[in-house]
């Protein structure tokens, strides 16, 4: 699998997505730093959230192959500006998560993405059921993340 930072607001889901690609059972805790663990790049959803963290993000997207933003599907409100993913100079991919939760708007939640300047492909996962991860393995397995 390729270097992946993931990034989006507290509680989206970021290290429960990294647990769930490197099929890891522990009890998902708070991420209070950015965290480098077996090919990913945990980081703390303030950093996205808070503008003077912004440059912490650029400059460890550089030590990625491509950065993750995450998305709650159940978090409909806006979280992360307009443009957020046009500061990286690594390619951006969007994760929707929690998409096991009846009732989530596919649509709108994709909007977010688009809005703040991810491009496709964007996946949709369950990391509780697994739904979707398969698709987001394939894509970093075929290097189409190129950097």
């Amino acid at each position: 699998m390729k270097k992946v930072m993931l990034v989006g607001p507290v509680g989206a889901g970021k290290t429960s997505l990294i647990h769930a690609l490197q099929k890891d059972p522990k009890r998902v805790e708070k991420t209070q730093s950015i965290r480098f663990c077996d090919g990913a790049i945990d980081t703390p959803g303030e950093y996205a959230q808070i503008p003077r963290f912004y440059s912490a993000l650029m400059v460890t997207a550089m030590e990625a192959s491509v950065v993750v933003i995450v998305q709650d599907a159940t978090d409909l409100k806006i979280n992360l500006p307009p443009g957020f993913a046009m500061m990286f100079s690594r390619p951006v991919i969007g994760v929707v998560t929690k998409i096991d939760v009846p009732g989530i708007d596919r649509d709108k939640v994709k909007s977010r993405l688009l809005q703040i300047g991810v491009k496709e492909p964007i996946f949709f996962i369950s990391s509780h059921t697994g739904e979707g991860l398969d698709d987001l393995v394939e894509y970093f397995a075929e290097g189409r993340c190129k950097e």
